[in-house]
């Protein structure tokens, strides 16, 4: 697959979807698996929940529905995958910096304080067009850091029985219910009561 593939899935070019793919295509490499998961045969664990995960799904095959995507919630641009066939795992951590100068910072916090002018928009996609290129011309070794930790095999999907909250009325899996007063609740219902 190719970037493009990716913009086309996530709706846009931007410097978190390049990272994204440089890092699934190396890890798919360091694995040295030749296609993209099917089932459950490689799983991913994501440390943050940047553009750069739809790149992942759609290189790797990696997804939240099959089971094989595990969310972190550490804020981290950190990447462990798993190869179920081979026990084979590999850990990339984004290691890119793109030098700017204060001028240029300057920008970038009227861009990210809602500054929507020409000038500020038009620096933001020069530089996110030129973060892009250099982010898929430079050699992996250059950004991303890649180790192979020892880790105990993810656990496959499981798939849960439905039970109806009490409260709602909507269904549950089984394994997220709560049960308050004898009532079987969804988390949104529970935590509303409490």
């Amino acid at each position: 697959m190719k970037f493009e593939d990716v913009v086309k899935f996530h709706g846009h070019s931007c410097p978190g979807l390049a990272l994204g793919y440089r890092v699934a295509t190396a890890a798919l490499e360091e694995l040295e698996v030749q296609d993209r998961s099917h089932d459950e045969e490689i799983v991913c664990i994501v440390e943050n929940d940047s553009c750069a995960v739809d790149a992942i799904q759609v290189i790797t095959g990696c997804t939240f529905g099959k089971g094989n995507l595990i969310f972190r919630d550490y804020g981290k641009q950190v990447y462990t995958f798993f190869d179920r066939k081979t026990g084979k795992a590999v850990r990339i951590s984004i290691d890119f910096e793109f030098k700017e100068t204060e001028n240029e910072k300057a920008l970038w916090q009227r861009f990210m304080q809602g500054d929507s002018s020409t000038e500020v928009v038009e620096f933001i996609n020069k530089r996110k067009a030129e973060k892009i290129k250099q982010i898929l011309n430079a050699k992996k070794e250059e950004i991303l850091k890649i180790t192979y930790p020892k880790i105990n095999p993810p656990k496959q999907a499981r798939i849960f029985k439905s039970l109806r909250c009490a409260n709602c009325g909507e269904k549950v899996a089984e394994a997220k219910a709560r049960i308050l007063n004898g009532k079987i609740l969804c988390i949104p219902c529970f935590e509303e009561m409490l």
